[in-house]
């Protein structure tokens, strides 16, 4: 009886299976679209022994990262509205009709609280909050395959409606509006984000965390070079060790003196924030080829920072051996600052920016 109250309360003529229908519909791409580009991010991140990630396009990378968060973003008022929607249905009675139902009701449950659970810890994250005492990564990889595990289900098991509803249209005029204010709330949301990884949008960048274009040297940094704990001395010295014909020992006026190369290329963060700059300094390929490395084989570059997830990144083939791939000295035509890696950082292209290794001191060929 108390349930039927409750669900009597919250009617409203802008609901109906249609409405519900199409915001499912607009659901179903952006959760897949959230999906694919996650785990492109993740893979790139963590990628299995066999998988070569290409290094071209070089925007690749920034792009993909980009639509994961800012659409991730911009999903927010539609997974709302599509909740309100719904909302009547979620106390139907009696609740559990039989064991077939319990088994749809908690897929529905599943899918609900795990799309609440992806976008308030993903919005929290980009905003480098974390109330909670878990790894977010990891939280967040596997939480989507149950999110998109249930999504699936219940679209299979509401697809008659779907099928029937989709394509109409919608003859209600209050019911139109109420889609087009949805669409429209997403859109904007989308606009007030995208300047962190679109330039010509940054001043509209208002619920961006980053501003591409306030950091050190002009450039957003995430860890700076006292938060790490790096101090380069005077007697800093890059190595290049492991599989080799000989190994390197480089001082700082060394690398100066070496071949010089610049390239534009991002800096994309997990976060979903990127900015492009010029960066000038000694292609990986030469000096790794140079010391007599295989060109097939994996390299591990790693920091001076002597603590944190990220002090060592692998590149492999595709990647070391792109000319675009240097180690850096200069940014947009300054040497580096120490929150951008001085004397050494790691750009190369197609990459997440924790994977970008500054304040380099070895580089290990295997």
């Amino acid at each position: 009886m108390i349930l039927k109250t409750v669900s009597a309360r919250f009617t409203s003529r802008l609901r109906s299976e249609q409405v519900a229908a199409k915001l499912g519909a607009w659901l179903g791409v952006s959760f897949t679209v959230a999906f694919a580009t996650g785990l492109f991010s993740h893979f790139l991140q963590h990628p299995p022994a066999w998988l070569l990630w290409p290094s071209r396009p070089v925007n690749l990378y920034r792009v993909t990262q980009g639509l994961h968060v800012i659409g991730g973003i911009a999903t927010i008022p539609l997974l709302l509205a599509k909740l309100w929607v719904v909302y009547p249905k979620l106390w139907q009675w009696p609740p559990l009709r039989s064991a077939g139902h319990a088994v749809e009701r908690l897929c529905v449950l599943l899918l609900v609280a795990g799309a609440l659970f992806q976008l308030v810890t993903g919005a929290l994250n980009i905003a480098y909050v974390y109330p909670w005492p878990f790894g977010f990564l990891q939280a967040h990889y596997w939480t989507a395959y149950v999110v998109y595990g249930a999504l699936l289900i219940h679209v299979a098991n509401e697809w008659a409606k779907v099928r029937r509803n989709l394509w109409t249209r919608v003859e209600s005029p209050e019911r139109r509006r109420f889609l087009f204010t949805v669409a429209a709330a997403c859109g904007l949301t989308a606009l007030v984000t995208a300047g962190e990884a679109v330039t010509p949008l940054a001043r509209l960048a208002v619920l961006a965390p980053r501003d591409p274009r306030v950091g050190a040297q002009g450039v957003p940094v995430n860890r700076s070079a006292a938060a790490a704990g790096v101090v380069a001395g005077p007697d800093y010295r890059l190595l290049v060790t492991g599989a080799v014909r000989t190994t390197l020992s480089l001082g700082y006026a060394d690398l100066v003196r070496l071949p010089q190369h610049t390239v534009r290329l991002p800096i994309s963060c997990v976060e979903g924030w990127s900015v492009e700059c010029e960066w000038t300094g000694v292609r990986l390929r030469d000096l790794l080829l140079s010391a007599g490395a295989s060109p097939d084989a994996f390299v591990t570059v790693e920091s001076l920072e002597r603590a944190g997830a990220y002090r060592t990144s692998e590149l492999r083939p595709p990647h070391w051996t792109d000319p675009l791939t240097l180690l850096a000295l200069r940014i947009n035509g300054q040497t580096l600052d120490a929150d951008h890696g001085y004397p050494v950082r790691l750009i190369a292209p197609n990459r997440p920016g924790v994977q970008q290794t500054k304040w380099v001191k070895e580089v290990r060929v295997a």
